[in-house]
């Protein structure tokens, strides 16, 4: 989160309900927002990381409220995560060394395992599905990552279909 609050404070200096709010408009329910008090915790954070800095500032019949600034150590960091590639493929997955190592114990067979899993997706996959239902079309973003979501779970699926073929 600590990035998405620094991509945040790059386009104007917030308070955390501010942010908050931000990103529930942005990511709308694809996204889970958030608690309070986790963005207060991570400004705290990047405050001291010398990434933002906090001014208080004085409202008429309430407490001040500290609105956050991005520093250009804030700024210096945020473009180098914009500028590094996302972590691609896994080789390395856990559900495959399950599927693999599992039947050398006799605790599970390789069929179950994947039967097993499969469910799990499909039940994600209904999931996300309703998720997407309730979104709100007009909300790009939000639709955008949920059908993300969708393909690459059903990319998982059919490699699941590809290793009982193969394994089984």
């Amino acid at each position: 989160m600590r990035l998405h609050l620094l991509a945040l404070l790059a386009k104007e200096p917030a308070h955390g309900y501010e942010l908050k709010q931000a990103l529930e408009l942005t990511f709308g329910s694809a996204y889970p927002s958030p608690n309070i008090g986790q963005i207060y915790v991570t400004l705290g954070r990047l405050e001291k990381d010398g990434l933002v800095r906090a001014v208080d500032v004085e409202q008429s019949n309430r407490p001040n409220k500290k609105v956050y600034y991005l520093t250009a150590e804030g700024r210096e960091a945020l473009t180098q995560w914009v500028d590094e590639p996302t972590e691609g493929p896994r080789v390395r997955d856990e559900f495959f060394m399950k599927l693999v190592l599992a039947p050398l114990t006799g605790i599970s067979d390789q069929m179950a395992l994947i039967s097993r899993q499969r469910r799990h997706y499909l039940a994600l996959m209904r999931d996300l599905n309703d998720l997407l239902e309730r979104t709100d079309p007009a909300n790009r973003v939000a639709t955008l990552l949920i059908e993300g979501a969708m393909l690459h779970l059903q990319a998982d699926l059919d490699w699941l279909q590809r290793c009982q073929e193969d394994l089984i």
